[in-house]
């Protein structure tokens, strides 16, 4: 079987190569001629324990490819990022739009396209739109009881956790939701390539929700746990503490608060839910505010602490320990972090260091700070840790004399 991955970025790649490994000739599509260039190379424009290994021996053998330029396929994957945009975080669909344009001119009877990236429900029939539009001589599937297709069109979403993706692709269950069932049936057979997991059938509506579903379920027991940590620190009670005891009842299990959340991934999806169904999704909605609202509140714990350093003469030194979204890996996607630091910069009322040990620069918008080694950081005159990444363990024993906020656990 041939593949075409529409996106090769954290997740795209990983599922091109993972096609490519169990023995499929794939060609990934990419905009970015950064990403072609590294991944013909046989390396990766991104961090993600594992892959790079597998992308050289699978590029080496021919198996994969990167492009700009679509080919006819058997099956097309589309990968792409989906943000939203403006206040009200309407979602943006123009990414996948333009991915169906682009491979709409080589689809070919008996082809399947599959929808892969995160998206509010509707959004594969929308996709079917496009790609009707741009070939008016295909039979595309309206609806669950059409028969007489010429594409099978299916949604896939992924669920496998940064740093761990190349095991989880092929290990985790899957829902496959097809326009038709003959599509999911298609697509199935797809999946079947690499995929060790049950691949659970249903229809493209209910697989889009079912994705949002679980982000936003996880979103709510984070913004628990995180307004937890706002209670506490209000009436002086250790939250770390707090939830420990708490999670030795028989059903309760407290997720631990950090500086808020990101990723395109739970700082996302749920306002997908909140946009289709805002007068219902209440508890989806006050969850991302609790959540969007964590940064705000570490700026001005920052400040406070600087503030108790008393007058130095100069500017003070705040050094920021952690830059992505979770630990251990290098995407910035809708990292609170960033948005922290940002924040800090922005004031000039400090010299901001940072440090971030899987980014080589740092972002445009902090070119006012200074991307500093971990070994430097004693030259700070307050430390705040932002993301537990493994290389900051122990830390807080190096740094004893140095004025510490941790806004994570686990350091």
């Amino acid at each position: 079987m041939k593949v075409s991955v529409s996106g090769l970025g954290y997740i795209g790649l990983p599922t091109a190569t993972m096609f490519a490994h169990y023995g499929a000739t794939v060609i990934g599509l990419d905009v970015n001629q950064h990403a072609i260039d590294t991944i013909n190379q046989g390396r990766i424009h991104i961090v993600e324990p594992g892959l790079e290994e597998i992308v050289k021996k699978v590029v080496a053998s021919g198996h994969l490819k990167a492009s700009n330029t679509a080919e006819e396929a058997d099956a097309f994957l589309i990968a792409v990022p989906t943000p939203f945009k403006g206040e009200d975080h309407t979602p943006d669909l123009s990414y996948i739009q333009a991915a169906a344009k682009a491979i709409a001119p080589v689809l070919q009877k008996g082809n399947v396209v599959i929808l892969e990236s995160t998206s509010p429900v509707g959004a594969t029939e929308q996709m079917v739109e496009w790609l009707a539009e741009q070939r008016p001589d295909l039979n595309f599937p309206k609806s669950a009881t059409d028969e007489n297709i010429d594409i099978y069109v299916a949604y896939c979403p992924e669920r496998v956790l940064p740093g761990q993706v190349v095991r989880e692709l092929v290990e985790n269950d899957r829902t496959i939701g097809g326009i038709t069932p003959a599509c999911t049936q298609k697509a199935k057979a797809v999946y079947q390539i690499f995929v060790k997991g049950d691949l659970l059938e249903t229809n493209a509506r209910t697989a889009e929700m079912t994705k949002l579903t679980e982000n936003a379920f996880r979103d709510v027991n984070i913004a628990f746990a995180n307004e937890l940590s706002l209670i506490s620190d209000r009436l002086d009670i250790n939250v770390w503490e707090l939830i420990k005891l708490a999670n030795h009842h028989p059903r309760v299990n407290i997720l631990q608060p950090g500086a808020g959340v990101g990723g395109h991934c739970i700082a996302v999806d749920p306002w997908f839910i909140v946009n289709k169904t805002p007068d219902l999704a209440r508890m989806v909605d006050t969850a991302r505010k609790v959540n969007d609202h964590k940064p705000e509140w570490v700026v001005k714990k920052i400040e406070q602490a600087v503030e108790q350093l008393g007058d130095l003469g100069r500017k003070p030194k705040v050094a920021l320990l952690g830059l992505a979204f979770k630990p251990n890996i290098d995407d910035l996607r809708e990292s609170p972090a960033i948005e922290i630091a940002e924040k800090v910069v922005e004031k000039s009322l400090y010299e901001v260091l940072i440090v971030e040990p899987n980014i080589d620069t740092i972002p445009q918008k902090l070119n006012a700070a200074k991307l500093i080694e971990q070994n430097d950081v004693n030259e700070a005159d307050l430390v705040a840790i932002l993301v537990n990444h493994s290389q900051f363990a122990n830390l807080q024993n190096q740094l004893a004399e140095k004025s510490i906020l941790s806004f994570v656990s686990d350091i």
